[in-house]
């Protein structure tokens, strides 16, 4: 893609709106002074001292921060606990100009979180020690189901595009449930004209009439099963084609370090990784893809034209070093 292109592309993007429904997590890092580490008087254990606590919103939040990066505009849609970790969330995704008044706040559930400790070590590195989480472990009550599905309905004539973030691998206990599911792809088959797109670590075969961007495990146990084995990338490259048949719309297959295969009714196309010197740190790489690959086709991208603009987007954030980066509009046109 020629610059000319590309920028005619980006231009587009402050134009669109998108709406992310799925799961929002509250990313906590707790940065611990090893040097400063006392005993416990009562247990006579280690007492990590906290020296510095770090915030951002994480799984849907991340695709959230990629967009607003790209300064489309943000909706939130998902279901969160009335705790500290939620006012936590409601503040890192209104710093980043989201929208939340859609998201339904409830007494009976958490705020998922990921509290993540790093120890940082007399000569100044740092390591993460063991996470700790918190999760709904218990289905998603039908009344939260029900409003938002509401909201899905009402805010469709709204956006131009759909991201749906499934994290959570326990069935139901998300907010994309088996109903809400159920319920967006009703809703991609009545709106044709908006873009559906669908992460989801553990069910994505299970989303018919809307694209998908598994990564090569996902795609692989989607058409063989959850005990499926490694494929070589021929098998891979066939799931991924099966996927294909199966839900109806695109399918973005990410190769890591090899980028990605797109799959349209054109035929499937390689879309090379982009290249970076130096250091690079993938986490956060897959929703900086799907951010730049939907914003790409809300604002008329042809299908390989999104890969690349999702790779691109990707290629950024990699160079972001111990952290989960975003891509600018800026920065992507840059690296072309």
């Amino acid at each position: 893609m020629n610059h000319g292109r590309l920028n005619t592309i980006l231009s587009a993007f402050p134009n669109r709106t998108i709406l992310v429904v799925g799961d929002f997590f509250l990313d906590k890092y707790l940065i611990i002074e090893h040097a400063l580490a006392e005993l416990s008087l009562e247990t006579g254990l280690e007492a990590h001292q906290v020296v510095e606590v770090r915030c951002q919103p994480g799984a849907a939040g991340t695709v959230t921060n990629n967009l607003a990066a790209l300064d489309v505009g943000v909706i939130a849609l998902g279901v969160i606990g009335d705790d500290g970790e939620g006012f936590e969330l409601l503040k890192g995704l209104d710093a980043t100009g989201v929208n939340v008044d859609e998201l339904v706040i409830r007494t009976d559930r958490f705020t998922p979180t990921y509290t993540k400790p790093m120890l940082r070590e007399r000569d100044g590195s740092a390591h993460e020690l063991n996470r700790l989480d918190i999760k709904n472990r218990g289905p998603l009550p039908r009344q939260a189901e029900d409003k938002v599905i509401a909201a899905l309905r009402g805010l469709l004539p709204r956006v131009h595009g759909v991201i749906i973030a499934d994290q959570v691998p326990e069935p139901n206990c998300g907010v994309i449930t088996e109903r809400v599911r159920d319920e967006l792809c009703a809703l991609a088959r009545a709106y044709p004209t908006v873009v559906f797109a669908a992460d989801s670590r553990e069910r994505i075969g299970l989303f018919e009439d809307v694209l998908l961007k598994p990564n090569e495990r996902e795609a692989t146990r989607a058409i063989h099963g959850p005990d499926a084995a490694a494929l070589d990338r021929a098998g891979v490259l066939a799931c991924g084609e099966a996927l294909y048949r199966k839900a109806g719309q695109p399918i973005f297959l990410t190769l890591g370090a090899d980028g990605l295969m797109a799959f349209h009714q054109d035929g499937p196309t390689p879309i090379p990784a982009v290249r970076v010197p130096g250091p690079i740190d993938i986490v956060g790489a897959g929703d900086a893809t799907m951010s730049g690959i939907v914003a790409a086709l809300c604002s008329g991208a042809t299908v390989p034209e999104a890969g690349e603009i999702g790779c691109l987007a990707a290629g950024v954030t990699i160079q972001q070093i111990g952290t989960t980066g975003t891509a600018s509009r800026d920065r992507i046109a840059a690296l072309n």
